[in-house]
């Protein structure tokens, strides 16, 4: 028997068809606020990052070209690089877009937001901010960060996601990691030779910004 969501009810208990319509709410509110968003850039990047951190500094200057270009700029809506990215975009053309998360140590959204979306799944916040990106700027961050990359390097090896820049901004920062997977994972065979052509690293916001423009222009200019 099923509802008229086409839940299947048989054997769900009612906290896991309370747990399944949360998601669905989630996913149906954020589809239908971002779905005119346009062309988009998700900003990826530590909470903790301090105003006076470069890369702090850096997102706010490539959300600020970005956003010039009228390209949305699409946050984790927090603070650090994530208020940064919003900061730069706030008062441009392109939107200054938060998807913010529920922790049990509350991140409260970053005040420069001109959509701000509330979210309790990581999954359901994760698909949008992937859903409509044309391209991904990921700056110096923990595990949620690194998370969110190896996500984007996923999807895209496995065609989900069709290829679209993925750029790691800060070389002396992800150059451990980028060697790591080169020496260790694809020397023994357990991703293709092709595979790291997927990311590309910098070291400025001027060098994320002009391949993630020249993308832009390119498809949808």
């Amino acid at each position: 028997m099923k509802d008229k969501t086409g839940t299947q009810k048989l054997g769900l208990s009612q906290q896991e068809q309370q747990r399944l319509a949360r998601i669905g709410d989630e996913l149906r509110e954020g589809i239908a606020t971002l779905t005119d968003i346009g062309a988009a850039v998700s900003i990826f990047g530590s909470a903790r990052s301090k105003p006076d951190a470069w890369e702090y500094v850096a997102a706010h200057d490539l959300a600020r070209m970005l956003a010039s270009e009228g390209i949305t700029v699409v946050t984790g809506g927090g603070p650090g690089v994530m208020e940064a990215g919003n900061s730069g975009a706030k008062g441009q053309p392109g939107a200054s877009v938060g998807l913010n998360i529920e922790l049990p140590h509350e991140q409260l959204a970053n005040p420069y937001l001109d959509i701000d979306l509330d979210f309790r799944y990581f999954f359901t916040r994760k698909f949008l901010l992937i859903r409509y990106a044309i391209g991904f700027a990921i700056f110096p961050g923990g595990f949620g960060t690194v998370d969110e990359l190896f996500e984007l390097l996923t999807l895209v090896q496995t065609g989900k996601l069709t290829r679209r820049p993925i750029v790691l901004v800060g070389r002396e920062y992800w150059s451990g990691l980028y060697q790591w997977l080169l020496e260790q994972v694809q020397s023994k065979g357990f991703i293709s030779d092709d595979d790291l052509d997927i990311v590309e690293i910098v070291d400025s916001a001027e060098e994320a910004a002009a391949i993630l423009l020249e993308c832009y222009r390119r498809e949808h200019l």
